[in-house]
């Protein structure tokens, strides 16, 4: 007799979920799971069932449960619509009893990853255990979602936690985690060791807050390999800085830390994938604060590879301190170089909060991220570095402005800063992703959200796992 605790999620430290609290290899009692669009045919069902699916059309959002005569659950029939077997997962998993449940053999992996999406809860700082519906899989699915499933769990977790938990010593303490969990090796410099070492933007964006900015390194991988780095936005809070924002701007803010989130589950993802890569992260990770050490509308930064930029706005940190993160990750001359930004509110306006704005140097590596967005739900949309906007950012007394006064092309403006911090010969993208959820929706809910990091991750496996 299958032991029902099996289907409640153990307890985890600090409230946070696990690909095991969601899938498991033993599929003794568990309940079928049948998908059935609009047009199958229900004729293989016997009377009771046929009975119980009376009202059952095969619609997206259908959903019925089949118990036996004890009230125990012997089977589920879900509406796929039209054949939309991942949103029909997404919908159903969270209507259904606890328990434990089985898929159909051959079901797409993106719907046995919408299994645990749709069930996650930032529950950290709750009491209450949320319960959850467990799933049975082979060993060889289990090990290929689980990566996945958990690499997500951990970049919502991280985006979720409030500034006052995961602060830049925060932000520190969870990659030096990780790199003792997969023998990687962790760097950081610290407050004025970011001056003595050359990176003043990262110093000057962070040198207000009491925790003090920081750059995070994790190197990890046979030196021999290819060459990959991730870079990521780690401004743990944005007040906006002297240019400060209003309180309705600065109430999501904990979530500037978007990109550094998605880094982060990159790595993780891979390093536990073991691909045969040398992996490179770098995470400046500051609090853009107000006090009498902020830096000012109008100062002049010289940056880490000697180019000056006048600061136009203080709210445009997030590109300063990419910057000096950028310029260290090229004098390694990566294959490739990758980079995650809560950047712009102009590109939510260009392709709302849903999809992952681009910006890269190389035709090629869009298009197969695009094709990778497509296939692993997960979409991403080019768009273009054109050089005509480049004056824009002109400064009439250093090299580049930090900003554009004008309010038109704000995404391309801050991608044409960045790549002025990119060696022309390294091959380079650029996502500025929302990382947040607005309002809930089946395998989103509110809440921090990857983003454009199970499409660079599936790449990364496709291209280098020789």
């Amino acid at each position: 007799m299958w032991n029902e605790t099996c289907a409640i999620s153990r307890s985890n430290e600090g409230g946070l979920m696990r690909a095991d609290d969601f899938y498991q290899t033993n599929i003794e009692n568990a309940v079928p799971l049948t998908f059935k669009s609009q047009t199958d045919s229900l004729n293989e069902c016997n009377a009771y069932e046929r009975n119980c699916l009376e009202r059952f059309t095969g619609a997206l959002g259908d959903v019925v449960v089949i118990s036996n005569q004890d009230g125990r659950p012997c089977n589920v029939y879900i509406g796929t619509g039209e054949g939309n077997i991942f949103q029909a997962m997404l919908i159903a998993v969270n209507r259904i009893p606890e328990g434990l449940y089985l898929a159909p053999k051959a079901l797409e992996k993106t719907a046995l990853i919408g299994w645990s999406l749709a069930q996650y809860r930032f529950d950290q700082y709750k009491t209450s255990v949320t319960p959850k519906r467990i799933l049975a899989v082979d060993s060889e699915t289990f090990l290929s979602i689980s990566l996945e499933a958990e690499a997500i769990f951990l970049v919502r977790d991280l985006i979720n936690r409030p500034a006052n938990d995961l602060n830049p010593s925060g932000m520190a303490d969870v990659l030096r985690s990780i790199a003792t969990q997969h023998s990687a090796v962790f760097k950081e410099w610290i407050g004025e060791e970011l001056l003595v070492n050359n990176f003043p933007a990262v110093h000057a964006v962070g040198r207000a807050a009491s925790d003090a900015p920081r750059l995070l390194s994790l190197t990890w991988g046979n030196e021999a390999h290819p060459k990959v780095t991730l870079v990521g936005k780690g401004v743990c809070f944005d007040s906006g800085g002297l240019d400060i924002k209003p309180a309705a701007g600065m109430r999501l803010m904990k979530k500037d830390m978007g990109g550094a989130a998605q880094v982060i589950g990159v790595a993780q993802w891979m390093m536990a994938y073991k691909l045969p890569i040398r992996l490179q992260v770098l995470i400046p990770a500051v609090e853009n604060a107000v006090g009498s050490q902020a830096f000012r509308p109008g100062d002049v930064l010289t940056m880490r590879n000697g180019l000056t930029v006048e600061i136009d706005n203080t709210d445009a940190e997030g590109r300063l301190v990419l910057a000096d993160a950028l310029v260290k990750a090229c004098e390694d001359t990566p294959d490739l170089l990758i980079d995650f930004a809560t950047l712009t509110g102009a590109a939510r306006i260009a392709v709302g909060t849903e999809i992952s704005a681009m910006f890269t140097n190389d035709d090629q590596l869009a298009d197969s991220l695009m094709r990778t967005g497509q296939a692993t739900n997960d979409p991403v949309w080019r768009m273009p570095l054109y050089e005509g906007y480049a004056n824009m950012l002109d400064s009439s007394i250093a090299d580049m402005a930090n900003s554009s006064a004008s309010s038109y092309a704000g995404a391309i403006t801050a991608a044409l800063f960045l790549q002025r911090f990119v060696q022309k010969n390294i091959t380079w993208v650029h996502f500025d992703i929302m990382a947040w959820n607005v309002g809930n929706k089946p395998g989103r809910p509110e809440g921090g959200e990857a983003m454009g990091m199970l499409a660079m991750g599936q790449y990364l496996i496709d291209r280098f796992n020789r």
